[in-house]
C-alpha cells in the first residue's frame, strides 16, 4: 500500500470516527507514524479514546498535532505552563518547537509535571494548544544529554523532512512473488567483535549492528563490501542492539559510503553510542591513525536515530515490524524482534544478553509473541565458562582489595565505561557505606563519569531497586562522596605519583588504549599494587596477554615514546561482573524460550565456543542449531 493510499485510508477513518465539528487540516507521514493536524486540539485532549480508535482502525501509529492557528503565543503559553505545573515538579527549562507545535518541559520530578494518567499535560494542551513533552533533568549533569537534546531541537525542521522521507520509503509499494527471509553473516560469527547481520526479504534489507573488532587492526570492520550489503544506500534501516563499539562503533561510517537511512535504537543507546563513537575518534586520532569517519557523521547518526522504547512495535520497512525487548546487558541494550510480512516469519537477534538480574538491570527477555528463529550470542558459551554469582563476585573483589590495602598498595581496575563501571561503583559504595571497606578515594577516569550520568538520566531502564534509590529515597549511590572524577592530565599524574592507597576505575576495559594505560605504566613495576580484571578480555588485546601471564610489555609514555614496562604488580581476575550470560544461563535461555523456535544460529563467540554451544543446545533441546561462518547466508524461509 503506497503512502497516498494510507493517507486516504486515515482520512476516511477520521471521517467515521472523529466528530463532525473537528477539522483535520492536514495529514502527513513521519517514519511509521501518521500525523494529523487540527485546530481543535482540545477535543483530543479531552478524549484520548479518539486517537486509540483511529489507530486501531488503520493499524498505524497516530500523532495529533495542533494546527498553527491553534497555538497560544509563547509568552502566555509559558506563563500558563508555570501556573499549571506544581512548583514541586521543579521546572528548569521550557523549549518551544513551532515546527512541530510541541513544547518541551524539563523538570527534576517529571511525574508531577505529567500528572496522574497525564492529567496535567492534558490540561496544558487544552489551554495553550501546544503539545507538551516532559524530559527529566538528569540528577548528575550530563553533557551528552544536554548536547543531543539541544542539537535535535536545532534541526527540528530538517529532521521532520527526513522522517517524512523515511515514511514514504517504509510504506512504498511491495513486489509480488515468492516470499523469502534470509540472514547474511557480515561480522561477529565465530569471533567476538565487528557484529553485523543483514536481514533480507523480497522487499526489504535491514542491517543489525555495525561494530568494530577491538582485538584486530587488520580485520576490524564487518564485510560491508559483500554483494548482499551493497549498495549501502538501498538498506532500509540500521538497527543497533546496544552502544558498545563492537556493535555500534562503525555505524557512522555507513554515511561515508552512501547510507542515509534511519537508525533504530533505544533512547539511552542513541546517547551512549554517540559518546563512545566520539571517544573512539579521539583515541584514534591521538594514536596517529586515520579514523573511518568524522564527528559530522556521528551527528548525522543522531539526526537519523529513531528512538523506541522496550515493547514498542514500529514499522521499519514495507514488510517488517520491529520490537525491542530488554537484553539485560548494558543501559538500553535490547534484543531485536522482527515480524516479517504480517506474521509470515518472526526472527529475533539477541544482541548481548544477561539472563539473570544484576545490580543494574532486570534479566533478559526470552518470551516473544511469535518466534521461528533466534540469533543467539555465545561469548561465554564454552565448556568451562561458568561464572560466579554477583554475591560471590563481590566477595572476591573485596577480598582482593583488602589484601592490597594491607600491602599499602593501589588498585587499578580496567573497565568498560558502560555497565561494568557502574556495577563496580555500586559494590564499592555499598561496601564503604556499610563499613566492609575503609573509606578510600575511588577515582573515575575516562568516560565513566559521563556514562554514569546517562544511567541516572534514564532511570526507567534500571531495575526497580536502583531506580527507587535514585528517585524516591534520594540516596543516589552514584553521587557518593567516595567517587572523584579525574578531569585533567595534572590530576591523573598526581594520582599516579601518590603512594596513598586508592582505587582507580579507568577505561579502556581491555587495556587497548585510554587513560588506564598511564596508571598501568606507573603502577605495574610495584609489587604492592594490584590490577583487577572484571570484564571480558578479547584474544589479542593487551588485557588478554597480561591476564595470561605476560610480564614484559611496551607502552607509550606521556610524550609518545615507547618504553619497556616490567609487570610486578599482582594480576587478579574477579569474574561474575560480566554483562554476558555464562554457559548455564545461555543454556537456560535457550531451553526456556517461548515460543520454541525452529532454528537457532549461534554467533559472537570464539570458533570453538560457538560450535560447542551449538552442539550442547542441540543435545539438550533438539532444536536445529548452527554456528555459521562470516559471509554465510542462511535462508530461513
Amino acid at each position: 500500500m503506497a503512502v497516498e493510499d494510507i493517507i486516504r485510508q486515515v482520512k476516511e477513518a477520521a471521517d467515521r470516527i472523529i466528530p463532525d465539528d473537528v477539522r483535520i487540516t492536514k495529514v502527513t507521514i513521519e517514519a511509521s507514524s501518521l500525523v494529523l493536524y487540527t485546530p481543535e486540539i482540545k477535543i483530543f485532549a479531552e478524549n484520548n479514546d479518539l486517537v486509540r480508535k483511529l489507530a486501531h482502525s488503520v493499524r498505524k501509529r497516530i500523532i495529533i498535532r495542533p494546527d498553527p492557528t491553534a497555538l497560544a503565543d509563547l509568552e502566555s503559553a509559558k506563563k500558563t505552563i508555570n501556573d499549571i505545573i506544581p512548583e514541586d515538579a521543579g521546572i528548569t527549562d521550557i523549549f518551544f518547537d513551532p515546527e512541530l507545535g510541541e513544547v518541551t518541559i524539563v523538570a527534576t520530578n517529571p511525574g508531577l509535571a505529567i500528572g496522574k494518567y497525564g492529567k496535567v499535560l492534558n490540561q496544558i494542551k487544552m489551554e495553550i494548544g501546544w503539545v507538551p513533552r516532559v524530559e527529566r533533568l538528569p540528577p548528575i549533569d550530563s553533557k551528552t544529554v544536554v548536547d543531543i537534546r539541544r542539537y535535535l531541537r536545532s534541526i527540528a525542521g530538517e529532521r521532520k523532512a527526513f522522517l517524512e522521507k523515511i515514511g514514504r520509503r517504509i510504506f512504498r509499494s511491495t513486489l509480488k512473488g515468492e516470499e523469502f527471509v534470509r540472514v547474511t553473516a557480515l561480522g561477529g560469527y565465530r569471533e567476538v567483535g565487528r557484529s553485523c547481520h543483514l536481514l533480507a526479504t523480497k522487499n526489504s534489507r535491514v542491517m543489525i549492528d555495525c561494530g568494530i573488532n577491538p582485538s584486530s587492526d587488520e580485520y576490524s570492520s564487518p564485510f560491508l563490501q559483500a554483494p548482499e550489503a551493497l549498495p549501502l544506500d538501498n538498506i532500509d534501516a540500521l538497527v543497533i542492539t546496544h552502544a558498545h563499539l563492537d556493535h555500534a562503533g562503525l555505524a557512522p561510517m555507513l554515511f561515508v559510503y552512501g547510507f542515509d537511512g534511519p537508525i533504530y535504537c533505544t533512547p539511552p543507546t542513541r546517547d551512549m553510542m554517540s559518546l563512545l563513537q566520539l571517544d573512539y575518534l579521539k583515541v584514534t586520532l591521538a594514536e596517529g591513525r586515520k579514523p573511518p569517519y568524522g564527528s559530522e557523521h556521528v551527528r548525522k547518526a543522531v539526526r537519523n536515530a529513531i528512538a523506541i522504547n522496550y515493547k514498542e512495535s514500529t514499522d521499519i520497512a514495507p514488510d517488517i515490524k520491529l520490537t525491542f525487548q530488554n537484553a539485560g546487558h548494558i543501559l538500553g541494550s535490547c534484543s531485536a524482534h522482527f515480524n516479517v510480512g504480517e506474521g509470515l516469519y518472526n526472527i529475533a537477534f539477541s544482541g548481548d544478553i544477561k539472563f539473570e538480574p544484576t545490580w543494574l538491570f532486570d534479566k533478559a527477555v526470552n518470551h516473544f509473541p511469535r518466534l521461528e528463529a533466534m540469533i543467539l550470542e555465545a561469548t561465554y558459551g564454552g565448556a568451562r565458562d561458568f561464572q560466579p554469582s554477583r554475591e560471590e563476585a563481590t566477595s572476591k573483589l573485596l577480598e582482593i582489595i583488602d589484601r592490597t590495602i594491607e600491602r599499602k598498595g593501589r588498585i587499578l581496575i580496567p573497565v568498560f565505561a558502560v555497565g561494568r563501571s557502574q556495577e563496580v561503583m555500586l559494590v564499592l559504595e555499598a561496601a564503604m557505606r556499610k563499613g566492609r571497606l575503609p573509606q578510600l578515594p575511588v577515582y573515575l577516569d575516562g568516560m565513566i563519569w559521563e556514562a554514569t550520568a546517562l544511567h541516572s538520566a534514564y532511570p526507567e531502564y534500571l531495575n526497580n531497586n536502583l531506580r527507587n534509590k535514585i528517585f524516591q529515597t534520594g540516596a543516589n549511590p552514584f553521587q557518593s562522596e567516595i567517587f572523584a572524577k579525574v578531569d585533567s592530565q595534572e590530576m591523573r599524574q598526581e594520582i599516579c605519583g601518590s603512594e596513598q592507597p586508592c582505587i582507580v576505575l579507568a577505561t579502556s576495559g581491555m587495556l587497548n588504549g585510554g587513560p588506564v594505560m598511564e596508571y598501568l605504566r606507573n603502577w605495574a613495576p610495584d609489587e604492592q599494587n594490584t590490577l583487577i580484571f572484571v570484564g571480558y578480555q578479547a584474544k589479542g588485546t593487551l588485557g588478554s596477554k597480561i591476564q595470561r601471564g605476560w610480564q614484559d610489555i611496551h607502552l607509550s609514555d606521556h610524550k609518545g615514546k615507547s618504553v619497556s614496562v616490567k609487570i610486578n604488580m599482582h594480576i587478579e581476575t574477579s569474574e561474575g561482573f560480566s554483562g554476558h550470560s555464562d554457559k548455564r544461563q545461555l543454556m537456560r535461555f535457550a531451553r526456556t524460550m517461548k515460543p520454541r523456535p525452529e532454528l537457532l544460529l549461534i554467533n559472537h563467540g570464539d570458533e570453538g565456543t560457538v560450535q560447542r554451544l551449538a552442539k550442547d543446545i542441540f543435545k539438550k533441546t533438539r532444536l536445529e542449531t548452527r554456528a555459521p561462518k562470516n559471509l554465510e547466508t542462511i535462508r530461513m524461509r
